[in-house]
């Protein structure tokens, strides 16, 4: 259902392939794993926290602290909404999740004065199509799943993303995505969680996951954080809401 209603829609024909690396909950390994494998190719990705987490012990690790965050923003990388309590984006009443946002904002605020979420991540499912709309209200952007990439009309309250965890260490099927995106010129969005050698159901390996941005880089992509790639994808469509 979410599919197809509560829509904002564009036509995504820049004439470019981009690619974008994200992670969900923001567990420690994936800034000083993932996030060093990213820079080690002069990259940065989008890291998705719900701050009602923060130092907390989950099932994808640690998660991060508020030095974590500086040293996330420091280093160049963009900081996402994933709401406060890490809501179940389809079972948590569209007020209340929104009640989650404004308290992550809130929070981050509080700790970093002036920063800003321009993007979300949902959390956990698909979410209802009263929570897309009121989502559209807060973010240039909204992230989901679905395996695939983003090309034509295209739903940016709900952007498809690709979770590598799905591909259990292959990177066959990855690569395949990252070769379809690039002939037809379209935005994919890879996403994850923990980055470390024995990573939990919902991360992947830091070997696996250098493989992957490798092969993304040599595909001739523009590889950019999530509100940096909507920027320039903009740039080169016509938009009209």
């Amino acid at each position: 259902m979410s599919f197809y209603f509560a829509r904002r829609t564009v036509k995504l024909d820049q004439g470019f392939p981009v690619i974008s690396f994200t992670f969900d909950d923001f567990p420690k390994s994936a800034l000083s794993a993932g996030g060093s494998i990213l820079e080690r190719y002069g990259l940065s990705g989008s890291y998705y926290a719900s701050l009602g987490l923060m130092d907390r012990d989950s099932a994808v690790g640690p998660i991060f602290s508020a030095a974590d965050i500086s040293l996330l923003v420091g280093r160049g990388h963009e900081m996402g909404c994933h709401t406060f309590s890490h809501c179940n984006a389809w079972e948590t009443k569209p007020r209340l999740f929104e009640a989650s946002i404004i308290e992550n904002r809130r929070r981050l605020d509080q700790l970093f004065p002036g920063a800003v979420f321009e993007t979300l991540s949902y959390p956990i499912s698909c979410p209802r199509p009263r929570t897309k709309w009121i989502a559209a209200n807060h973010f240039t952007c909204c992230r989901g799943g679905g395996q695939d990439f983003n090309i034509g009309p295209t739903d940016l309250n709900n952007l498809r993303a690709a979770f590598l965890e799905k591909y259990r260490g292959n990177p066959v099927p990855a690569k395949d995505l990252i070769d379809r995106n690039r002939r037809a010129s379209g935005w994919l969005i890879f996403a994850t969680h923990d980055v470390c050698e024995t990573p939990g159901p919902f991360g992947c390996t830091p070997a696996f996951f250098d493989e992957i941005v490798r092969y993304a880089v040599e595909s001739g992509a523009r590889i950019l954080p999530v509100g940096k790639a909507w920027n320039v994808i903009r740039s080169h469509i016509d938009v009209e809401f």
